[in-house]
């Protein structure tokens, strides 16, 4: 009598290995996202330096984040292109279009600011300014930071960053509101106070969206943990 033998095909040892892809996934996203971070710091500070420079010599730190932003721009332009012509991706298409959107806004706010400067030329700024100007440069830092690791399953590194960055906000809002109140009673020049007014504004909306990017990090961070 013959017995019979089922025939199992042999299965390539590669095809049971866990988390292995088949297609590669474009992993240049997090170099840029990293770039425009880096970028951010970098314009955060001219920013801070111009607020402390003598106002004749303002314009060359002005050019230079203008600079910055363009290079941002470029940057930001090829993850969407990137993200256009790749079939497997490293995170959510959505995710990788509002980080890049909103890290990109970050750098936009502060050459607004920036330009500001230039037109209203305002003369000596408040220590208020430099206050909030400051917490700019470290809510940068923080958010560069989480960047950097964003691809490394560090999780609770990105999450803390956020977290700096929401608590940062607040510190800055708290400056925003005090010395806001100290310009409307000390500055006895109207069109000066309405300068400052919208530099302050200005400043206070880029805090506000640095803390949008530490909320885009932090989803995506969670949900890839």
């Amino acid at each position: 009598m013959r017995i019979g033998v089922t025939f199992v095909p042999s299965i390539p040892p590669y095809l049971g290995l866990k988390n292995v892809r088949l297609l590669p996934r474009d992993e240049r996203f997090f170099d840029l996202f990293t770039a425009v971070a880096t970028l951010n710091v970098e314009a955060a500070k001219h920013l801070h330096e111009l607020f402390k420079s003598d106002p004749d010599h303002r314009a060359y730190l002005a050019e230079s984040i203008k600079r910055l932003e363009h290079e941002a721009d470029g940057l930001t332009h090829e993850v969407i292109t990137r993200l256009d012509r790749s079939f497997i991706t490293p995170l959510d298409r959505e995710d990788i279009h509002m980080l890049a959107s909103r890290l990109d806004d970050i750098i936009d706010r502060i050459d607004g600011t920036a330009r500001r400067v230039q037109i209203f030329r305002p003369g000596v700024a408040p220590q208020g300014i430099l206050l909030i100007a400051d917490v700019i440069v470290r809510s940068t830092l923080q958010l560069l930071e989480a960047v950097r690791v964003l691809d490394g399953g560090k999780t609770p590194v990105v999450i803390s960053a956020c977290v700096q960055v929401k608590k940062l906000e607040e510190e800055g809002d708290f400056v925003y509101h005090e010395w806001l109140g100290r310009l409307f009673d000390e500055e006895k020049d109207p069109v000066a106070l309405i300068k400052w007014k919208e530099i302050y504004d200005t400043l206070e909306k880029t805090l506000d969206q640095a803390e949008d990017v530490a909320n885009v990090l932090e989803s995506i961070a969670i949900k890839h943990s």
